[in-house]
């Protein structure tokens, strides 16, 4: 594995774990917001990541081939809804109710999505490590010389 593939797994885990902490503060910020109908209520988001494969060329140079076990980075395949269900409160005071008296908050679990926090910036802050020592390591390799 060259530097430069280093450098660019480390960049594409950086990537990754930046979206899944933004789709959590997204999460987060909206909570608390109320609906009045089951289709207009914020439901919560998460990133679907896969793995983007390790291309080789065939010792003939006939076709490339795609090792199954090796990967060479993360791609954000997509953000999807979570299934759970949404919280309906009886409220027939609150001007958001509708005409059965209920109101409907998102399926967003704040103990949940803090933990997820959490672990994304650990990613990221690890992910931010190996492209600085694989950087450090690069400009060593380039002193060697003098």
């Amino acid at each position: 594995m060259s530097f430069s593939n280093t450098i660019n797994i480390a960049g594409s885990g950086m990537n990754a774990q930046s979206v899944r902490l933004n789709t959590t503060a997204s999460n987060l910020a909206n909570a608390q917001s109320v609906s009045s109908s089951i289709d207009e209520t914020y439901r919560a988001r998460k990133p679907v990541f896969q793995m983007i494969p390790k291309q080789y060329h065939d010792p003939n140079f006939r076709h490339i081939t795609a090792n199954k076990d090796i990967g060479n980075g993360v791609n954000v395949a997509a953000i999807v809804e979570k299934d759970g269900p949404l919280e309906m409160r009886f409220d027939p005071s609150h001007p958001m109710a509708n005409e059965e008296g209920y109101v409907f908050y998102p399926n967003v679990n704040v103990v949940e999505e803090m933990a997820d926090m959490i672990s994304a910036s650990r990613t990221f802050q690890v992910n931010v490590e190996v492209f600085n020592t694989a950087k450090t390591l690069v400009q060593k390799t380039l002193t060697l010389g003098r």
